[in-house]
């Protein structure tokens, strides 16, 4: 995974290898004066030399919980920016609890714009802190896989993981 951090809270945590990093990156830095770095790579034993942010630092030790099977939520700064929209959708991930998934037209509803499903989409898909902001969590209104910036391979298995019916195996 690719971590980033300003001074404020987590920016970035997002699989290394989903497309688009030098686009999401350089946002990143332009938007929140922040670098990120080879360094800020998870799993740890995949870098050479430790981040030296202590946001990173709780950042990865959180990660390693939730992979662990003892960490359902996490509690980080996140200094995520986007619009009064953004923020209010992810928000609402943030209160989809562990193992639990929700649609995107029940998340519009939530938020005060019934038929805002591809508008929930739309601010889901713009979620820079993959599994922290548990994205994932949101499906069609039939429970059926729809986008995901890591792929709808990892959906599932973080979905499967978080169900109790996958093994860690990284």
């Amino acid at each position: 995974m690719l971590l980033g951090a300003s001074e404020a809270g987590i920016v970035l945590c997002e699989f290394a290898d989903r497309g688009g990093e030098d686009r999401i990156v350089a946002r990143l830095v332009k938007r929140h004066r922040c670098e990120v770095s080879p360094a800020g790579v998870w799993p740890p034993e995949e870098h050479s030399s430790p981040p030296h942010s202590p946001h990173l630092d709780l950042l990865e030790e959180q990660l390693d919980e939730y992979f662990a099977g003892s960490r359902r939520e996490f509690d980080i700064p996140l200094d995520l920016g986007g619009t009064p929209w953004q923020r209010r959708v992810w928000a609402a991930l943030l209160m989809i609890p562990f193992g639990v998934t929700r649609s995107y037209g029940a998340l519009a509803n939530d938020l005060g714009k019934p038929g805002g499903s591809r508008a929930v989409g739309r601010a889901n898909g713009d979620n820079y802190v993959a599994i922290v902001i548990p994205c994932h969590r949101v499906v069609q209104s039939d429970g059926g896989l729809r986008g995901y910036g890591g792929g709808l391979h990892r959906k599932r298995w973080l979905l499967d993981w978080e169900a109790g019916t996958q093994q860690l195996s990284l």
